[in-house]
């Protein structure tokens, strides 16, 4: 049974890949990570940060173990279900942006949830507005990510993150191919969100300096948790 206090309680979570001789990317992971917490996972590559991150955002299926998230247990769900579940619950940042080169700043906020527009309780294009003038950009709107800095696509990815309203954000190295000023700046937009929206926040990164910005640390090696600082 799930703690209503936390909004992500991960059980024995367990990773492997490859038939015949397995590779344990993830090792019998237990953690709790609270609503409105802001969670770094720290570890070189390799450690199965990633593959941590990837489980908890349902963007691949544990070996074994169990996740629950927002008193809902992940391994009850499939296909349409699971992915209604992820677009109303989870937004994703990445390290490479993942924006659509032909299209602008604004089209690729809306561009998860355009699909599914004609039932949203809101104006779609308002909202990804009022997003990217809330992540400074609001004089970006009409330009191709080609035309923006790698600050600012990053903010675009984060407007994108944003716009179905998620619980639950998960960034994957959301400074790693940023210069360390803009990184700086992208960092102290993310703890403004979490401390001012109470945006659930988990972030992985290999950087001591970005992760100790977080509430909490869990630094990991080898598909296991190896200690927690808060």
């Amino acid at each position: 049974m799930q703690d209503n206090h936390f909004i992500v309680q991960t059980e024995s979570l367990t990773k492997e890949y490859g038939d015949g001789t397995s590779v344990r990317a993830l090792d019998s992971v237990s953690l709790s990570i609270a609503q409105g917490e802001f969670l770094a996972i720290l570890g070189p590559s390799g450690s199965g940060k990633s593959t941590l991150l990837n489980l908890i955002g349902t963007l691949d299926a544990a070996s074994s173990g169990q996740i629950i998230m927002d008193g809902t247990d992940l391994s009850t769900l499939r296909g349409d279900a699971l992915a209604d579940f992820r677009r109303a619950k989870i937004g994703f940042i990445f390290q490479l942006f993942n924006l659509v080169p032909t299209l602008n700043a604004l089209e690729n906020v809306t561009l998860p949830l355009l699909p599914y527009q004609r039932g949203l309780k809101f104006n779609l294009k308002k909202r990804a507005r009022e997003l990217l003038e809330e992540v400074g950009l609001e004089k970006r709107l009409d330009h191709l990510p080609g035309q923006l800095s790698g600050g600012e696509q990053q903010r675009v990815a984060i407007a994108r993150a944003l716009v179905n309203s998620p619980r639950l954000i998960l960034a994957d190295e959301p400074t790693g191919n940023l210069d360390r000023k803009t990184g700086s700046e992208i960092m102290q937009l993310l703890t403004r969100l979490n401390r001012d929206d109470g945006l659930t926040l988990i972030m992985v990164t290999h950087d001591n300096a970005v992760a100790s910005q977080a509430d909490r640390t869990v630094s990991m090696r080898d598909g296991r948790v190896e200690e927690q600082t808060d």
